[in-house]
């Protein structure tokens, strides 16, 4: 399974590309609004940061509108990925774009059967949203073997992107279900590397190192 950022900060993005365990980004109109700073430019400078997908997302709402920007931001650079809503004006626009030859990612899935057409529109990747599945009182983790399970049916090249990652369990849980990534926010990234036994074990190794350095032999020994 792959890792990704969701994330449009580009201090966290540096520095979670310094690990090299991070391959690609993806951003959303509210992570570009809380950065504060043009969209185009962030997401140039992101592709700069990240040798892999950058997903960019169409504001548009008709499907017309949605061809036009994702052309656009696909001549941008090379490693965008078009960011489309789960609609029927985008299920559409998908179906036109990934014609072109356009990576697509299909955003706001819930269900099933809203990856099954985005995948039947030719979509690169979905992303399901299971955090805010769970917010609902629902499990978040059962819409991801249920598409797993489809697409491995019907063999679709459609990825999935486990989304809305609210903790370092959901990674552990999508990667044991077969999700092909996941994105997640830097904090949750930050959290993957902890564990209280790690941590103690560094700080009991680091002591006993310093007080093997300062014996010293006795003279004459």
């Amino acid at each position: 399974m792959k890792l990704f950022i969701d994330s449009a900060n580009i201090d966290e993005i540096k520095e979670v590309a310094g690990w090299g365990v991070v391959s690609g980004v993806t951003t959303n109109p509210s992570l570009i609004a809380k950065e504060g700073k043009d969209f185009k430019s962030t997401i140039l400078q992101i592709c700069r940061i990240i040798e892999g997908p950058v997903s960019a997302e169409v504001l548009s709402l008709r499907t017309e509108d949605m061809i036009k920007d994702g052309r656009e931001y696909s001549s941008w650079h090379p490693n965008i990925v078009v960011k489309l809503p789960m609609s029927e004006q985008g299920i559409k626009a998908t179906k036109i774009l990934s014609n072109d030859g356009i990576k697509t990612n299909i955003t706001l899935v819930f269900s099933a059967n809203q990856a099954l057409l985005a995948a039947l529109a030719g979509a690169t990747f979905i992303s399901p949203f299971i955090g805010r599945i769970e917010d609902t009182g629902h499990e978040g983790m059962s819409i991801i073997e249920e598409i797993r399970t489809i697409f491995d049916h019907y063999v679709f090249d459609t990825q999935i992107i486990t989304a809305s990652i609210r903790s370092p369990q959901h990674v552990t849980m999508a990667a044991k279900i077969g999700s092909d990534i996941s994105t997640i926010p830097h904090k949750i990234l930050k959290q993957m590397f902890k564990h209280p036994l790690t941590e103690s074990g560094i700080k009991q190794f680091s002591e006993d190192w310093q007080s093997l350095s300062s014996y010293k032999v006795p003279q004459g020994v």
